[in-house]
């Protein structure tokens, strides 16, 4: 078998994955970039119709990478906020220009980021093998070794960027904690008989949370929270039923809903990988935690993983899968993965306490919040991480320094 030696595998060419094969692009380390499906293919269950919110630290790390600008014209600004929970009367609001920003974040589809991603993956500066598979994957103290087909692979350090049910993670030895939240979660563009003014919904219900997100073309990205009995109902609705059902749920805060397109449905799950690095392993984006939708946070923590992981690698002096290396990477991404998978999960379970009493507690807090300026702030800077140093790009910085 002929033989090919790198210094990094990335295993996984989704968005992650592909964020940081762009970040190591340039920088001297050689990089391989494996993945099972095209990324123009109809099956590549990265690049689909739903759409991600982009924080504004992430924003700054495509900026950084040089493909912001092939973004930024399908991508909605999120000017306003409005949290409500349905049947109470509590809500809160929260504006960017109260807080001397832009905007909190940007609505992208993912087929327009795996395109970005991947167009600035074919100068060559990272060897792509697409579609492949690596088996068997054979990990020890100096290396990890894997086979394409009929080449040998054979890598200082391997990055699990490869997904929820992670190939790679489960050769590494590292065990996942899945927590089953009972919900689907609907996901369908909505057009109203009036175009969005820049404001994102977040409304809790007693079957889930129900999202309505501005697009970059004055409609609504709808991602709909419900039971899996439900979800089967709902999945068999005509569009004009879809509607009805819709704004019932939702109401008219954005107008009348008019067009809906396709609908896909996806099972939500918390999934937390037991460590986030082994021997010549490390794990990134949803191989390393997958988050329920609720706020938005899954795809900008994976994201800060493959700057911080980038930052990591691109100064390292020697070998970059050593444990010194792999334990400092750890340490600097624990508290923000622990910190947005506290947030996240919260939301969902608070929102969905069902008990006497806590309805009207929760409301309560909510508007309090509403009337408190330091916490609208604190939440604004959600985007930058919960703990530990920020990523050099997320600042806006090159990946290394001088």
């Amino acid at each position: 078998m002929a033989l090919t030696e790198v210094d990094v595998a990335i295993i996984g060419g989704g968005m992650v994955g592909a964020s940081l094969a762009v970040a190591l692009a340039g920088s001297g380390i050689r990089t391989m970039l494996v993945e099972g499906t095209p990324p123009g293919s109809k099956a590549q269950p990265s690049f689909d119709d739903r759409t991600t919110a982009l924080g504004n630290a992430s924003r700054r790390i495509f900026q950084a990478l040089g493909v912001w600008e092939r973004l930024a014209p399908e991508a909605a600004a999120i000017r306003a906020i409005h949290v409500s929970d349905a049947g109470r009367f509590g809500f809160a609001r929260l504006d960017a220009g109260e807080q001397g920003i832009e905007a909190f974040g940007y609505v992208v589809p993912n087929r327009v980021i795996g395109a970005a991603l991947w167009e600035k993956l074919q100068d060559g500066a990272v060897l792509l093998k697409v579609p492949a598979r690596p088996d068997p994957v054979q990990i020890s103290d100096t290396g990890v070794n894997f086979a394409l087909g009929s080449e040998s692979v054979s890598a200082r350090l391997a990055v699990a960027a490869d997904g929820a049910h992670s190939v790679l993670r489960a050769a590494a030895g590292i065990e996942a904690d899945v927590e089953d939240y009972d919900q689907v979660a609907i996901v369908a563009n909505v057009a109203a008989d009036r175009p969005h003014d820049g404001t994102a919904y977040e409304r809790f219900t007693e079957s889930g949370p129900l999202a309505v997100l501005p697009l970059h073309d004055g409609s609504h990205g709808v991602i709909w929270t419900c039971t899996p009995e439900r979800a089967t109902e709902v999945l068999s609705f005509d569009d004009a039923t879809y509607l009805r059902e819709l704004q019932a749920r939702f109401g008219w805060r954005a107008g009348r809903f008019v067009r809906a397109g396709a609908r896909a449905s996806y099972p939500l799950k918390l999934t937390r990988a037991a460590a986030t690095v082994a021997a010549r392993t490390v794990l990134i984006g949803n191989a390393a935690q997958a988050l329920h939708p609720v706020a938005g946070q899954g795809f900008n923590l994976g994201l800060r993983d493959a700057a911080m992981l980038a930052e990591v690698i691109a100064g390292a002096h020697g070998d970059v899968g050593s444990p010194e290396l792999l334990r400092k990477f750890a340490a600097w991404r624990a508290g923000d993965r622990s910190g947005v998978v506290r947030f996240t999960d919260g939301l969902v379970k608070m929102f969905g306490d069902t008990r006497p009493g806590v309805g009207v507690l929760r409301n309560l807090g909510l508007l309090l919040f509403d009337l408190s300026p330091p916490a609208k702030s604190a939440l604004a800077r959600v985007s930058a991480g919960f703990a530990g140093p920020t990523p050099r790009l997320a600042r806006g910085l090159s990946l290394r320094e001088g």
